[in-house]
């Protein structure tokens, strides 16, 4: 009898046991299933996350072509405006050119008509007396006498006197027309009347300009050399290095030429003349 209650106390022990097992093993999937419902919620939201930055992404994107679009633009525009930029000095050169000209044309022209109204005028000769104007003179002819005598001869119009920039110009006309020995002679003239005029270095150069086309090419160096030693800052000593070492090339002083090129590349890069240079020194290289 007491074996049977033994057996029936385990019996209800094991029983509630596994009846407790079994709440446990409810309660642990339910635990499961919540943490992979909140899994499933967290997922939706990266998931969401992912949508909403992978759409930022792409505009980033769209605005980043943009701009690059924008900066190549630029970039071109900023190569367009240099070389046009480049043009500028070739131009306002040619331009000066063409003002002096016409300048010195005016002048010329000016000079004629000053001489054609000077040629004009012719001075009075008083007449001779006559015999009866020898005679005595009454009161009457007396006063006529002193009004001829009153009367005095008109003289021509003296011709005005030669400005630096008349000067100047007859002297850049002729070199235009290739009388490089008048122009010679005109630039000198104006170097020595007006030593301290704005253009003195310019006529300098012209002169040596001027020997250059006469292939005289010692004296076109000696020019060039004054002006690049008297006026450092002048417009005109990119061009006087140029020619400078132009001229020792002709003269076959390939070395003291290369010289030269290279030191007008190094103290003005940016000018039209460093083009030329560059281009001499391969010439002389290859």
């Amino acid at each position: 009898m007491i074996k049977k209650v033994s057996s029936g106390v385990l019996l209800i022990l094991l029983l509630v046991f596994l009846a407790a097992g079994a709440d446990k093993e409810k309660k642990a999937y339910e635990l499961i299933y919540k943490d992979v419902q909140i899994l499933k919620q967290k997922i939706i939201l990266l998931e969401g996350k992912i949508e909403s930055n992978t759409e930022d992404i792409k505009r980033i994107k769209e605005q980043f072509s943009e701009l690059l679009t924008l900066v190549r633009q630029f970039q071109r525009d900023q190569a367009s405006f240099k070389e046009e930029q480049k043009q500028i000095p070739a131009q306002y050169q040619i331009l000066l050119e063409k003002i002096e000209i016409m300048n010195s044309q005016l002048i010329r022209l000016f000079g004629e008509l000053i001489e054609i109204k000077n040629a004009s005028f012719t001075p009075v000769q008083p007449a001779e007396p006559s015999a009866a104007e020898e005679s005595p003179p009454t009161e009457e002819t007396g006063n006529k006498r002193t009004e001829t005598k009153e009367e005095t001869p008109q003289t021509p119009l003296p011709n005005p006197s030669l400005s630096p920039q008349v000067v100047y110009n007859m002297a850049y006309t002729d070199y235009l027309k290739g009388n490089f020995d008048l122009a010679i002679q005109g630039f000198n003239l104006y170097i020595e009347q007006f030593p301290k005029s704005p253009l003195s270095d310019n006529a300098l150069y012209w002169i040596g300009e001027c020997h250059f086309s006469l292939r005289e090419y010692i004296q076109a160096i000696e020019q060039f050399n004054t002006l690049i030693l008297d006026y450092p800052d002048g417009d005109k000593v990119p061009a006087a290095y140029l020619k400078k070492g132009i001229s020792l090339a002709e003269l076959g002083k390939k070395e003291e030429a290369l010289l030269v090129f290279k030191l007008l590349i190094t103290k003005y890069p940016l000018e039209e003349e460093t083009k030329i240079a560059q281009q001499k020194i391969k010439e002389l290289s290859s």
